[in-house]
């Protein structure tokens, strides 16, 4: 799809939808505009990926134009002026569908997941790939990820299958997952730091293996959503959301049942960006249109919505939580203060403080 250039939205919160109690205050920080490239920005990065590197210094962007750009987050927050300057780019050979730096690694490795059915490994200090996987015979990669200590990789395919992998070897990884459609989305448990890969298929259910038995098959399947499963994430407590393309999160508790329903944004052809900060008790969603939506666990309306551009302008392609950011610590209570940062169809960035009110 293609997108009309990107129109800025008022400084006023769009509350259309917004019924359920929010304890939260959310305020825009800043707005990063995509550099100017001789034709429509709206061109330039649909199904966008945002990423953030472990200390907490580097933000990593992504999208279709075969770009990797790196910012120095400091730079992009108040009180510095705005900006689009990018520290620099990588040029990759394939659209980029996924990115997820290695945790615990030497250096700073950020893994890209590409069109051509390959997982680049770049290192960010010398700016150069430094390890190719081609775990899926060419087909498309939609989603890579890393255990928490960086020892197992993950990625999902349309060839219907979900590997892992030793990201410090070249052998071939092992096929946890083998389905009749897509594999759409791989998550490992970072949050409890257990044994699990979730996983979300084109068959509309969300799986969940115990990789210390995962050729007994999955340990939990779930089964709601009316369309594929964009995206899966734990939130610690043996809980895990997911995302449809069915305009439903779900919550589910990871032994099977289903806990909540999460309804308000819009999604049907597009992946519209889907995180959950477990401390704070949060979901944000994306949206088909062009709106940013955010969810409390506890209630299934959304307690705050926040009009990204006009509807005809392209949708809402990533979100993406600040842990332990500004001047909060990791918890979700107290005065403590946390970014949500958003992406748009258009290329555009946004940054929004939340504190509890």
């Amino acid at each position: 799809m293609n997108p009309a250039p990107h129109q800025a939205d008022s400084d006023e919160p769009h509350r259309r939808r917004t019924r359920a109690r929010s304890d939260w205050d959310f305020h825009l920080a800043a707005v990063i505009s995509p550099p100017a490239v001789g034709r429509s920005p709206a061109a330039s990065d649909i199904i966008g990926a945002i990423e953030l590197d472990p200390s907490d210094r580097l933000l990593a962007t992504a999208g279709i134009a075969r770009k990797i750009r790196i910012y120095t987050l400091a730079t992009l927050l108040p009180p510095n002026p705005p900006t689009s300057a990018c520290d620099f780019y990588l040029c990759t050979p394939a659209k980029l569908s996924s990115l997820r730096f290695r945790p615990a690694a030497a250096s700073l490795l950020l893994a890209a997941a590409d069109y051509d059915g390959v997982v680049t490994e770049y290192d960010l200090e010398t700016r150069a790939s430094v390890s190719e996987r081609d775990e899926h015979s060419g087909r498309r990669i939609w989603s890579v990820d890393f255990s928490s200590g960086g020892d197992l990789g993950a990625s999902g395919s349309d060839d219907g299958v979900a590997r892992v992998w030793d990201p410090r070897c070249h052998d071939r990884g092992t096929a946890v997952h083998a389905g009749t459609g897509p594999v759409c989305c791989v998550e490992f448990d970072r949050v409890d730091r257990g044994p699990c890969l979730a996983l979300g298929c084109a068959d509309r259910r969300a799986y969940v293996y115990d990789l210390r038995a995962a050729g007994e098959g999955p340990l939990a399947v779930f089964e709601g959503h009316q369309r594929t499963v964009t995206y899966v994430r734990f939130v610690g407590g043996g809980r895990m959301v997911s995302s449809g393309a069915d305009g439903a999160h779900r919550m589910w508790e990871v032994g099977g049942r289903e806990v909540r329903v999460y309804r308000g944004h819009g999604s049907r052809r597009s992946f519209v960006g889907m995180e959950v900060w477990g401390e704070g008790g949060l979901i944000a969603s994306g949206s088909e249109t062009n709106e940013v939506f955010v969810y409390d666990f506890r209630w299934g309306e959304p307690i705050w919505v926040r009009r990204f551009g006009r509807v005809e302008s392209g949708f809402v392609s990533a979100v993406y939580w600040r842990r332990g950011g500004g001047g909060g610590g990791g918890g979700g209570g107290g005065g403590g203060e946390f970014t949500l940062i958003i992406r748009g169809s258009d290329g555009v960035l946004k940054f929004f403080s939340c504190r509890r009110s």
